[in-house]
């Protein structure tokens, strides 16, 4: 789908902070959890600068989204309670995010899993 061909004609974050709803002009519309959009996010300290470079990231079940900031007509730059808000999100990716949610979060738990990880934080 190319990155022009959706247009977000809603875009709220949730009471709770925990999901981010979205609408778009196609109709279509979703709820991302916080914890997938921050686990999955576009930044380079994530997704490294290649596949092998892609970082698992653990014990974020509880994570909050505490800022939204548009990034030019393309995208927005969520920010989040562990401080991270290096990733830019463009239309076409949270439409998938939106989308694809359930199999992105199985992915990631079998990943967690295959690592000894965990979704819940360290104890402090």
């Amino acid at each position: 789908m190319p990155e022009q061909s959706v247009w977000p004609s809603e875009l709220r974050v949730s009471a709770d902070r925990r999901a981010l709803s979205i609408a778009f002009d196609d109709g279509f519309a979703g709820s991302i959890s916080a914890e997938l959009l921050r686990v999955r996010s576009p930044s380079a300290e994530v997704q490294g600068h290649s596949p092998s470079e892609r970082k698992t990231v653990p014990g974020k079940r509880n994570v909050m989204i505490i800022g939204v900031e548009p990034v030019g007509n393309y995208a927005v730059r969520l920010k989040f309670d562990d401080m991270h808000d290096s990733g830019i999100y463009g239309w076409t990716l949270l439409h998938r995010f939106a989308t694809d949610q359930a199999q992105m979060m199985a992915e990631y738990e079998a990943e967690l899993a295959a690592k000894g990880m965990s979704r819940d934080p360290k104890p402090r």
